[in-house]
């Protein structure tokens, strides 16, 4: 696994050992990032992301290097919070983060009280907590934080649908690749 793109290109990422973590492959990562830039290179300057459901912080650290302003990479499990730390530090990225180990439900409500409002809001549950999609959704477009005009990308398995509509926010965009697909969601 490795940074597709950016300041840091071709370095590589750490996983954890086993399934518990299974972080978003590199070409679909490459086809997330080539469908939010379009064409654009600097689109995603001084943009602000949240990471749900991190693992390894593949995501939000793709987005860093391609010129985010600040990701908060949300993950409960401690072995993969300390895993983003770490992949966070073998870059040398000192800036722009922070890592918040806690559940995905009492970390939004936390981030909105802060006043936090994201460009970009990312999750990719675990698989078989197919629940933890609807949920997350829901809370995200019950809260205040989606900035206006932003998007939020669920990547789940291909033959699992995580709905269309969850309050404020409609599905526009479905993308399939391999055995694993992205919903695009606005307000």
């Amino acid at each position: 696994m490795r940074v597709i793109a950016g300041t840091y290109r071709s370095r590589p990422l750490r996983s954890l050992r086993g399934l518990d973590v299974r972080p978003t492959a590199d070409r679909l990562r490459e086809t997330l990032f080539n469908v939010l830039t379009a064409g654009n290179p600097s689109a995603l300057a001084g943009t602000l992301w949240l990471d749900l459901f991190a693992g390894t912080g593949a995501v939000g650290i793709e987005a860093l290097s391609r010129g985010a302003a600040m990701v908060y990479f949300v993950e409960s499990s401690a072995p993969a919070a300390e895993l983003v730390r770490s992949n966070l530090k073998s870059l040398g990225v000192i800036s722009g983060f922070e890592v918040l180990q806690q559940e995905v439900q009492r970390a939004l409500p936390k981030l909105a009280a802060r006043g936090v409002q994201a460009d970009f809001i990312f999750l990719d549950p675990p698989y078989h907590m197919e629940s933890a999609y609807s949920q997350t959704l829901l809370a995200t477009a019950e809260s205040a934080l989606l900035k206006l005009g932003g998007i939020v990308i669920a990547e789940h398995q291909k033959r699992f649908d995580p709905g269309g509509d969850f309050g404020s926010l409609h599905r526009y965009r479905k993308l399939e690749q391999g055995d694993a697909a992205l919903s695009f969601y606005k307000e």
